[in-house]
Parts: structure tokens; C-alpha cells; sequence
């Protein structure tokens, strides 16, 4: 069975609170993890809420990354999400875990769009020509 993508699902838990409320720190953090998963980074949008907490997304051409912060909670609430081969969203995933200084954490992975019976190429890789 072919999946078109990996989801990494993040939940950070006793984070340090002054980062996770730091709008330039998240940001930064979020497109390091990118850096260091070896994406290819298109956009960059993060929104700071009043009082507390932000809100963003890493669009890679390989799909996304994204975070949820509720500093009051010490949580934050990520998301990476890679399609191909070439990413490596482990790195993105420890990397934010040391980042943020998450003492408890939790790491689901689901594997996206699994194709039981499909026999067609991938539509963003190249197709191979044989001769």
C-alpha cells in the first residue's frame, strides 16, 4: 500500500510559555523545522492573538507545517505534513520539541491517502520512461 503523504501530529506539553507567546520565536522556529526537514519553503503567514497565543503555517512545496500555541497552558499544537519522499519530518518534529523546551510530548503519525489498488504515478513526481 502507497500513502501520498506522512502527517505528524505534535502535541507539546509544558513549553516554555514566554516562547510559545514570542510571535518572532515561533515564526522563526516553524521555518527552521522547515530548513532542517530539507523543505522547500513557498509562504510564511502567522497571526498573534490579544492577549495570548499564535497562530501559523509553513507552506512547503512538499505541503505544510503549522502550529497552534496557548502559552497560558504551556501547549502547542503542531502539525507536519510532507508528501514524497525526500522530507524528513522527524527532524522538523525533535527539533521544535527541544525548540519550545517541551518536557512531556506526544507524537502520532498517520500516513494520508493511502492508495490500496492505484496503479497510476504520482502526479508531483516525475514519471520514469523505460525504453
Amino acid at each position: 500500500m502507497r500513502a501520498l503523504g506522512r502527517h505528524l501530529l505534535l502535541e507539546l506539553f509544558d513549553c516554555d510559555a514566554e516562547l510559545l507567546n514570542d510571535l518572532d520565536a515561533v515564526k522563526t522556529a516553524l521555518v527552521e523545522a522547515a530548513r532542517r526537514a530539507r523543505a522547500t519553503i513557498v509562504d510564511v503567514v502567522f497571526h498573534e492573538f490579544n492577549p495570548f497565543g499564535i497562530s501559523g503555517v509553513v507552506v512547503i512545496a512538499e505541503s505544510h507545517l503549522s502550529i497552534h500555541t496557548w502559552p497560558e497552558h504551556r501547549y502547542a499544537a503542531v502539525d507536519i505534513f510532507s508528501c514524497g519522499t525526500l522530507l524528513q519530518p522527524e527532524k522538523a518534529a525533535s527539533y521544535l520539541v527541544d525548540q519550545f523546551g517541551a518536557e512531556r510530548t506526544s507524537v502520532i503519525e498517520l500516513r494520508r491517502g493511502v492508495l490500496v489498488r492505484s496503479t497510476l504515478a504520482l502526479a508531483h513526481k516525475p514519471a520514469v520512461l523505460r525504453s
